[in-house]
């Protein structure tokens, strides 16, 4: 029997499904779906690997066979193995690359090297003249000897350095040493021992009575077990006093029997009343039977929810999914941010109760695996969570709902650069399912894709219950500077905010730059304090008094004084800790609570929940309280800087700050009383924010598109953009240029050329040098269809074994947000 197998071992460029020998002994574990331990490679190096299909095949010489099967039943079905091929060629990474990003962390495997002596009896005298050809092998066999005669391969490079590697392979040549690789789960399957009477209550009691006075112990056990039935054995120590002793003994008696029962480590539910009926509006109920009409379909359907802030598509996403539920099917439900979920869950919980379950990297790993066992095994009918949801296993898919799905949240940073859009369209064609994009403000790839028939439109263009859209007033920040007002809370955000403050309501203001200052700068030299690492300025951080990058990690110390000419240093630009502190200075009695990555890492529950009940005046945060949050006490938002985000070298930068600049105006007057928002900007004249304050959509989008078209960007055309990184700058940018040039020679073809295919670069990236490795750029706009993908693959791979390159990487995405 031949299996093929998924390696993880195996770099992109020679990553395929290898053949395997499966042994007699493994003929009933190795099935597809398991996990396996594999030789790979000319050293036969251990490797873990995956299973994909079975069958009979040609017996060679050359066939290794497994080694080990890790999993003790499958724990990808036929429809994840092909999710994780259809990944493959789509996103240009390798087949393990994509079954490890569909299946929970906790049960990623974490691989060992465990290098042993041969003969742990050989004499240290012996073992030296055995290795007297193999240079540097004394401080190894050092380390071995005082280990017992074995080391992990960490002890060993921590102790001898970086050539340890090719000391082992020496040592192992000569017969002195043997690698044997261990495998250990990251987070295993709970179960707590459960005690029960293993005969007839009757008997049971009868045989314990005649010694009660003498055992009462066991007398105890037995009348709690025959009154309680079969409950874990701590209970029944902690309710008896007796010992595992005690109760070993009753088992070796006959009448005490022992189980294994799985516990699940989850978070106690929260107890939410339940949720009262739902009422739609008239134009909810029209976008509610227009999208419920379309799951009668037998095919896939999709459809664009647009709604303004505020017009209650979250009770339409409600009503859809009791309606899915009604029908046998299972719902997913996604947001873009960690701390949309708990809100979210909050409104689910109440209408489905258990049959809800939650999921996203903010949760233990341990939770985040039982929640997945659960789902695996139909306990849960409706997925909540952020982008790596997606991969929930559910069985019976009837609905994928994208709250916000125009967020760039839902697009993967790492390998596999997936887009949960795209996965969703997958997934929905797959089961027959209906897809809905939810947002205010929608992609204008989703939003071309309605108006052009591909996918069907539903508009909610009221507030729920009639309520107003936020008055929105524009603050020009130039007219602050020449009024000697140098920070950003202006006067028209400040009399707004000291109105709030007054009639006891709260307020949010969004900026979306965290740390204090956005870099320093000697006054006398021009110096800006860099990472070390990356080619970028470090950021201040007043809480520990530090400059830090916020793309390496890098962090030192802060000096008042400049480091080359002996100046002072001046802090320039302002993230949320400065804001902080300025409103401080100017409401000493308010109280403020800040949300960023700072100060909201597995808070974020915590941090909404104080705002809200302890009614706390003012929100302060990045994105994170932008898009979702619905606070009816919240009637006033500020937007610090608008030009952030819109001042960026990406085609992406005037829809994305459209998008911000609504959803945050969109957080206030969802309650009784009507919302007002302040937009500071330095270009009040501009397009982009003319159009969010006037919460027109249209106009934005009209004018977009034209843009677009022009320019020949998504979705007129795709961009295939080619990422190499390397340690010398100059092999990068020449390694760049000789691949600009071969992707256009490959495109002179004559079959190419119905998609006007263009090649540019090479170009620096956005930030040119990360971590010690720059990083350029060749940006192919074409078509992403199946002969683009062949070409970008093809091309990847010709790079990689190239020998000309070795010590660069390379990468492709398509349509990629940074």
């Amino acid at each position: 029997m031949i299996c093929k197998v998924a390696v993880s071992a195996a770099p992109y460029a020679i990553d395929k499904p290898y053949d395997y020998l499966v042994p007699e002994a493994m003929m009933e574990t190795a099935v597809p779906g398991v996990r396996v331990m594999v030789p790979f490679g000319r050293g036969n190096r251990s490797a873990e690997g995956m299973v994909l299909t079975r069958g009979t095949g040609v017996r060679t010489k050359k066939l290794k066979p497994l080694t080990a099967v890790l999993d003790r039943e499958p724990v990808l079905d036929r429809a994840g193995i092909e999710l994780a091929l259809w990944m493959r060629q789509r996103y240009f990474c390798t087949l393990f690359e994509a079954v490890k990003t569909i299946l929970p962390t906790g049960l990623w495997y974490q691989l060992r090297e465990v290098w042993k002596l041969t003969n742990p009896q050989l004499d240290r005298l012996t073992a030296d003249s055995m290795a007297a050809s193999v240079r540097r092998a004394v401080p190894v066999l050092d380390v071995l000897y005082a280990g017992g005669g074995s080391a992990d391969l960490e002890t060993l490079r921590s102790s001898c350095g970086q050539q340890t590697e090719t000391v082992l392979r020496g040592l192992q040549k000569v017969g002195l040493v043997v690698c044997e690789t261990a495998a250990r789960r990251k987070v295993v399957d709970r179960s707590r021992r459960m005690a029960e009477l293993a005969i007839p209550v009757e008997e049971a009691l009868a045989a314990v009575e005649p010694k009660r006075r003498s055992a009462p112990q066991r007398y105890e056990v037995v009348n709690l077990l025959a009154s309680a039935g079969r409950i874990s054995a701590a209970d029944v120590c902690y309710f008896t006093g007796a010992s595992m002793r005690t109760l070993r003994a009753l088992e070796k008696g006959g009448l005490v029997a022992f189980s294994q029962e799985e516990t699940l480590r989850l978070s106690p539910p929260e107890q939410v009343e339940p949720g009262p009926a739902i009422i739609l509006s008239g134009e909810q109920q029209a976008a509610f039977d227009q999208i419920l009409s379309l799951t009668e379909k037998p095919a896939a359907q999709a459809a664009l929810l647009q709604g303004v802030t505020g017009s209650g598509k979250t009770q339409v996403y409600l009503r859809l999914v009791q309606e899915v539920l009604a029908r046998g099917k299972d719902a997913m439900v996604l947001v873009p941010e960690i701390a949309l979920t708990p809100q979210m869950m909050r409104k689910f919980s109440s209408y489905f109760g258990d049959r809800a379950a939650m999921l996203h990297s903010g949760l233990r790993m341990t939770e985040r695996y039982d929640q997945w066992k659960r789902i695996r095994r139909g306990e849960v009918q409706v997925v909540l969570g952020t982008r790596s949801a997606i991969f929930a296993p559910l069985r019976n898919l009837g609905m994928i709902i994208l709250d916000e799905e125009q967020e760039s949240s839902y697009q993967s940073e790492n390998p596999p650069r997936y887009h949960t859009r795209d996965v969703a369209k997958y997934l929905c064609g797959r089961y027959g399912a209906t897809l809905v994009l939810g947002s205010a403000t929608p992609a204008v790839e989703t939003a071309w894709a309605a108006e052009s028939g591909v996918y069907h439109k539903a508009l909610l263009r009221k507030r729920y219950n009639q309520r107003a859209l936020p008055e929105v007033l524009v603050a020009d920040l130039r007219e602050e500077i020449h009024n000697g007002n140098p920070g950003l809370i202006g006067a028209v955000l400040r009399r707004e905010l000291e109105k709030n403050l007054s009639q006891g309501e709260q307020s949010i203001l969004f900026l979306n730059r965290r740390g204090n200052s956005r870099m320093l700068l000697c006054g006398e030299c021009g110096h800006v304090p860099e990472c070390p690492r990356c080619s970028t300025a470090l950021t201040y951080h007043s809480a520990n008094g530090r400059l830090m990058c916020h793309y390496c990690g890098h962090s030192q110390r802060v000096s008042d004084a400049c480091p080359v000419c002996g100046g002072r240093m001046k802090h320039v630009g302002a993230g949320t800790q400065r804001v902080e502190e300025e409103l401080r200075d100017l409401f000493p009695e308010a109280g403020i609570l800040r949300m960023d990555t700072d100060t909201a890492s597995g808070r974020h529950e915590e941090i909404l929940s104080q705002f809200e009940n302890e009614r706390i005046p003012i929100l302060l945060g990045t994105q994170m309280v932008a898009k979702g949050l619905d606070f009816e006490n919240v009637t006033l938002v500020g937007v610090l800087s608008a030009d952030i985000s819109l001042y960026v070298d990406n085609y992406r930068a005037a829809e994305r700050t459209f998008s911000l600049l609504t959803q945050v105006v969109g957080r206030a007057g969802r309650g009784d009383r009507a919302g007002r928002a302040v937009i500071q900007t330095y270009t009040p004249e501009n397009d982009v924010i003319r159009c969010a304050a006037r919460q027109d959509y249209e106009g934005f989008y009209e004018h977009e598109i034209r843009l677009r078209r022009l320019r020949r960007c998504p979705p007129f055309a795709d961009l295939f953009t080619f990422t190499v990184s390397g340690a010398e700058e100059g092999r990068v940018l020449r390694a760049a240029a000789a691949l600009r040039e071969r992707l256009r020679s490959l495109y002179a073809a004559d079959q190419a050329a119905d998609s006007q295919p263009e090649v540019l670069g090479p170009a620096p990236a956005p930030v040119v040098k990360l971590n010690n490795r720059y990083r350029y750029r060749v940006l192919l706009v074409g078509k992403n269809d199946r002969t683009t993908r062949e070409l970008v693959s093809w091309a990847m791979k010709e790079f990689a074994n190239n020998r000309e390159n070795r010590g660069l990487h390379i990468f492709a995405d398509c349509n990629g947000l940074e």
